[in-house]
């Protein structure tokens, strides 16, 4: 009785759902005289008489649509220069999809068929080219809104006129359709099939709650499938399928499927402005009763990806049991016009492949607008005047540039130009103006503009200024007499008052300022040159003397701190405070915040017994032992490179660890640099480095995975907060194991920081050439010189993978031609096989699920591109799930499954890239 409540209650928070989704639902019925409710869908559609103030509704004849939005009428525009927008309202990066349909049904009198552009905002969508008439051609582009409001403008007709409809906007939840580039690109919808299809109808709302448009593959001229695989069969079922995963695709869909019976599934599909990089779905969903012994596995032979296309496709174990979806994707892929895609059976599979659904959207790159603070003024001014139109509606300058602006060509556009003469203006020159630095020409003559001329030193391009014949009143701003650029300036009739700023009439400047009495020249007075020659000297005497003060105080500081000075006096000086340009994260065990202290060289040869006990070699130079006065352990670094970069070394690593602290960071103590030497003094740490734990554990402590687990979680930490607590950021550069250091607790703390580099605040990354340790460095940066914070994350995904396999990270011994873990255990691990990169060592007292939980975070780490590889925060995590289930407490932290933590992200990627976002918590859809 409980399960059936809680199914029954999942269903109307379900129907909740999706009716809260409708009322967010924006149908609009273009060149429609009246609203009414759609019989079919129960959707209500709206007229665009209301919205729309030009253009003609003109009737649709002989239409073969059956919707009754495609059956009345179309709006069509004028065939000019203009543009002609829909503004539609939305909530700030929310996603949502928006559809435009042109269905122009036949016309005696037409001769051509239209032609001509489709914009969403700045952005060129898409050109719609009309070849039939009776067709309607259908435009999706998946968005997540750049602000409170999105415009859709028609123009540039090369044939005929632009016309439009229906237009129609639809909010999606969660994660659907995220994608890491969404910043940049939109997502245009190039396919979206339905296999197995019962009709040729396509599926929608209310089957869709999202009214995605689902095409049957029996639709030949939607899709234009072609080249069908011999032994390719139709099924479907009546069966409920579970759907609850990122995009939630339709039951309906679903439910119905093509497979291979004799081994492949083989078609071709023709893309609209393709070749592209796209986003590429494959939905699978087992809706045939397989006997105890049979099996479905298959791999996708084109098009051929390199990792993915080898990877095997098992929906039982991909989604957990049948009739639930499992929805692998290409995350950026790049296709060609014509796509030509095949899946194989496995040699060990029964049964053949097997495919539902399939949806490829295009990225697309989001065009500038025009400047933020040109566009606010000119929304002002606007909203002042006559010019209130829809031409004059979306962005000023993109794709077609309002009547009374000109733009620049940079990017963004700027405005260079305002002609509003004689327009009605009404009311105060906005203040704002002084914003748009990019203004040349100032047109407002002829109006009925009150208030005071605003500042406008800001704007050193202005050439031409018309004020002439309005209601300005108070002084004219002193400024205008520094605007080098200003050549004609005409403020007659008005009701200006006070003192002419004297450049004005010096005669490089046409000035024009007749009908404002109130206007007058500045006075000229006489100059008392004794007063100026008596305060001259004056200067000069105070000057003399503060200069003379200042050589003896310089000449003191340099005798007090000579012994600080090298040769070539490029002498290093650490404040004595913490650098405000540093946030420390407060909280969890801190070591003491002082500053790093500098340290005699007498004291550190009386510690290190003049460097006689070395113990290892750092980045730039030998390691000594050494025990100070007070009785405290220390390791004691060199700096054996003299050159311009060991210094910058030295440098580097003494002003980031005298300004951070973090108990997984080993902590500078102090430094010298004296008498030719440059010296670094850190916390001694007993246990010595991780590597050698690792690779040379004759002579050390064996580590058992737990063991391990905690290190990898201690490091982690450390990289975490030169990540997120310090700002601004720190890039290590240098991640390896020999820089994971172990303390007296066998507690581990990252070192060495003589490559780190800061991340501006401003900049996503920052150019640097590439540094580091082979097989470590990470190959995106070695290719381009950007480094980002993903670098470090890719070399801690080698140090895990060391980790678990007790292997190094290069050897062509171990590895052959691979010559690398990461190609060597990626392999391994996507074909399922986390046994045989596992230790030895380890191999007898592991949890499995614990390893693949660290596995899948590691290969999820190594991946090619930055943008593919978590961040150090959940890494920690997966690190924090692997320590419970070793423990035998299985509760995983928030943001985790029991589910994930085992093989379903990696094994079974087959086309998936990331995995899905389960941060929100449940998937099941709610409106926003």
């Amino acid at each position: 009785m409980g399960l059936i409540l809680h199914y029954l209650l999942l269903i109307l928070c379900l129907i909740q759902s999706s009716l809260c989704q409708v009322k967010e639902f924006i149908s609009i019925d273009c060149g429609g005289t009246s609203n009414y409710t759609d019989p079919s869908t129960r959707l209500e559609w709206i007229s665009d008489s209301g919205i729309m103030g030009h253009g003609k509704s003109v009737q649709v004849e002989n239409p073969n649509g059956d919707l009754p939005q495609y059956r009345r009428s179309r709006r069509d525009f004028p065939v000019d220069s203009k543009k002609y927008c829909y503004t539609l309202s939305t909530e700030e990066r929310r996603r949502y999809l928006v559809r435009a349909t042109f269905l122009y049904g036949s016309s005696e009198n037409e001769n051509t068929y239209p032609k001509f552009q489709l914009y969403l905002d700045a952005t060129k969508w898409s050109t719609v080219t009309v070849q039939d008439a009776s067709r309607a051609y259908v435009k999706e582009m998946i968005i997540r809104a750049p602000s409170n409001s999105i415009d859709l403008c028609l123009c540039c007709a090369t044939t005929g006129s632009p016309f439009i409809s229906t237009l129609e906007l639809r909010p999606l939840n969660l994660s659907m359709y995220a994608t890491d580039f969404e910043d940049d690109f939109y997502l245009k919808v190039a396919a979206r099939v339905n296999f197995g299809a019962l009709s040729k109808e396509a599926v929608r709302y209310p089957d869709d709650p999202y009214d995605r448009i689902w095409d049957s593959d029996l639709d030949k001229r939607q899709n234009y499938l072609v080249d069908e695989a011999p032994g390719t069969e139709r099924i479907n079922t009546t069966k409920n399928i579970n759907v609850n995963t990122r995009e939630y695709p339709p039951v309906k869909v679903m439910q119905t499927a093509v497979v291979g019976t004799k081994g492949s599934i083989r078609y071709r599909l023709n893309l609209e402005d393709f070749p592209a990089n796209a986003r590429a779905y494959a939905y699978f969903a087992e809706i045939e009763d397989l006997g105890l012994n049979e099996t479905r596995k298959f791999q996708i032979r084109e098009p051929y990806v390199p990792d993915y296309s080898d990877a095997v496709v098992n929906i039982a174990e991909n989604a957990n049991g049948s009739y639930t979806l499992y929805e692998p994707s290409y995350m950026n892929v790049s296709l060609q016009f014509v796509l030509s895609f095949s899946f194989v059976q496995t040699r060990d599979s029964n049964r053949g492949p097997i495919l539902n659904a399939m949806e490829i959207s295009k990225y697309v790159p989001i065009a500038s607008k025009t400047d933020k603070q040109d566009v606010n003024v000119l929304n002002a001014l606007r909203s002042m005047s006559d010019e209130r139109g829809e031409t004059n509606e979306g962005d000023p300058c993109v794709p077609v540039q309002w009547d009374w602006v000109t733009c620049s060509s940079n990017t963004p556009q700027r405005i260079t130009k305002i002609m509003l003469s004689g327009k009605n203006v009404q009311g105060e020159i906005p203040s704002e103006l002084k914003n748009m630095v990019a203004l040349t020409e100032l047109w407002l003559d002829g109006n009925s503009l009150t208030g005071s001329i605003p500042d406008m030193s800001l704007l050193i391009n202005l050439k031409i200024v018309h004020l002439e014949n309005n209601k300005l009143s108070g002084p004219l701003p002193s400024c205008l007499g520094r605007l080098r650029s200003l050549q004609e300036f005409y403020v007659q009739n008005n009701s200006l008052s006070g003192e002419i700023p004297p450049a004005l009439l010096e005669g490089n400047v046409t000035f024009n300022y007749k009908g404002n009495p109130g206007l007058s020249r500045k006075a000229k007075h006489k100059i008392h040159y004794k007063l100026i020659l008596g305060i001259s000297i004056g200067v000069l005497a105070i000057l003399s003397f503060l200069l003379l003060g200042s050589l003896l105080l310089l000449r003191y500081l340099r005798a007090k701190y000579s012994y600080q000075r090298s040769e070539k006096g490029d002498s290093l000086r650490i404040s004595t405070k913490p650098s405000s340009s540093y946030s420390i994260a407060r909280g969890g065990h801190l070591m003491d915040e002082g500053v790093a202290i500098y340290i005699p060289l007498p004291e550190i040869e009386e510690a290190t017994n003049d460097f006689s006990k070395k113990i290892g070699k750092g980045s730039f130079g030998p390691v000594y032992y050494g025990k100070l006065k007070d009785g405290k352990e220390v390791a004691v670094k060199t700096m054996a490179d003299s050159t311009s970069h060991g210094t910058k070394q030295f440098v580097t690593e003494v002003a980031l660890l005298s300004r951070i602290h973090h108990r997984n960071l080993v902590p500078l103590i102090g430094y010298c640099e004296e008498a030719h030497q440059r010296i670094l003094v850190y916390e001694y740490m007993h246990n010595g480095t991780l590597r050698d734990h690792i690779h040379d554990s004759a002579n050390h402590k064996h580590l058992d995975w737990l063991a391990r687990l905690h290190i990898a979680e201690d490091a982690a930490k450390g990289l975490e907060y030169l990540h997120t607590g310090c700002n601004p950021s720190i890039i290590h550069r240098d991640v390896k194991t020999s820089n994971i250091l172990l303390d007296i607790h066998m507690r581990a703390k990252v070192s060495d920081f003589g490559l780190s580099r800061q991340a501006e605040e401003d900049l996503t990354h920052i150019s640097s050439v590439a540094r580091g340790t082979v097989g470590y460095l990470d190959p995106e940066y070695y290719a381009n010189q950007q480094l980002t914070e993903k670098s470090d994350v890719y070399s801690f995904g080698v140090v895990l993978l060391e980790l678990i396999s007790g292997r190094k990270p290069v050897s062509l011994e171990e590895y052959g031609a691979e010559w690398s873990i990461v190609h060597w255990a990626r392999s391994l691990i996507r074909k399922g096989d986390v046994i045989s990169i596992i230790d030895p060592s380890l191999a007898d007292s592991v949890k499995i699920e614990s390893v693949w939980r660290v596995a899948e975070a590691a290969i999820q780490c190594v991946e090619k591109h930055g943008f593919s590889r978590p961040r150090m925060q959940e890494i920690i995590v997966a690190i924090q799930d692997a320590i419970k289930i070793e423990k035998g407490n299985e509760k995983l932290s928030s943001g985790s499954s029991k589910a994930q933590s085992g093989r379903k992200t990696l094994l079974t990627s087959f086309l998936d890239i990331e995995s899905p976002d389960l941060s929100n918590g449940s998937l099941h859809p709610s409106a926003r």
